[in-house]
Order: structure tokens, then C-alpha cells, then sequence
């Protein structure tokens, strides 16, 4: 099926679809608009902490909405912003529009999905400029609760 008409993009939809749908199966929701809400806050979250550098080569593996999105509102010039878990939550909460609790199951699904798709080597040069306990919350190590979509 043919969304645009332009090849590339319908590509892009389709991966993007199912990114979402993935996203989707790990949260036990069947709400798009939430995946996406959790997906950009993810996304958003992880960029702001990294290089110019890191950052360009993790978006370069996204697909092209994606990396849309990744860059959308990006100042390259004021990263990286040094944050740990606690700022993370805070900015994840603001931007994804979840209770601070749900946090850590929610950033571990859209982790799950990022490694399901993209390589190892770009999701863990990303990761490995992050801090210990912010590592740890991306990858949900202490966290096995729902997460419920408003």
C-alpha cells in the first residue's frame, strides 16, 4: 500500500509502523499515540545527553520519520546536556505525558525495540556516554511493572 506515492517514505512508514507495534506488544497497549509519545520522549531524552557526533551516527540508523523526529527541535550547539536518571525521568514524564513510576518499563520498551532493530554497535556507543544509573534505567534492569496508557 502506498501512503505517499514516494518509495522512501512508504519505507519509512512502514518500519515506523512496526517500531510502534513493537513498542506497542512490550507496553501491552494497543494506543499508537502513546508508543509515539513514549518513542519521541525516548528519543529526545537519549539525544540531548549525547555528542554531535554520537548522535548524528545513532539517527543515522533510524528510519528517515524517525530521524525526523530524533533531530526535531535539536540544538546541536548545546549538547551534550549532562543529566542523570533523575533528570531523565523528569524530562521523560514532561514530554511523554506519564506518571514518573511508569518511567523505567516505558524507557525499557522503547530500549527493547531500538536494539531489536537497530545495530549493537550504535545503540552502545550512545549508551556508553550515558552514566551508570542512566544506563540502567534505559535498560530496565530493576523494573517489572505495566504501564498503563492515559
Amino acid at each position: 500500500m502506498s501512503f505517499t506515492g514516494v518509495d522512501s517514505l512508504d519505507s519509512s512508514i512502514e518500519k515506523v509502523n512496526r517500531w510502534l507495534a513493537d513498542v506497542a506488544q512490550a507496553l501491552g497497549t494497543h494506543d499508537r499515540r502513546f508508543c509515539y509519545r513514549v518513542t519521541r520522549a525516548w528519543l529526545h531524552c537519549l539525544r540531548d545527553r549525547l555528542t554531535v557526533q554520537v548522535a548524528a551516527h545513532f539517527a543515522a540508523q533510524l528510519p528517515e520519520l524517525l530521524r525526523g523526529v530524533f533531530y526535531d527541535g535539536w540544538n546541536p550547539a548545546h549538547v551534550p546536556v549532562k543529566f542523570g536518571s533523575a533528570e531523565y525521568v523528569a524530562r521523560f514524564v514532561r514530554d511523554a505525558g506519564v506518571h514518573d513510576t511508569d518511567v523505567p518499563k516505558a524507557a525499557a520498551a522503547v530500549t527493547g525495540v531500538i536494539r531489536q532493530h537497530m545495530s549493537a554497535g550504535a545503540v552502545d556507543e550512545a549508551f556508553a556516554l550515558l552514566p551508570a544509573d542512566l544506563r540502567q534505567l534505559l535498560e530496565g534492569t530493576a523494573v517489572r511493572h505495566a504501564v498503563q496508557a492515559p
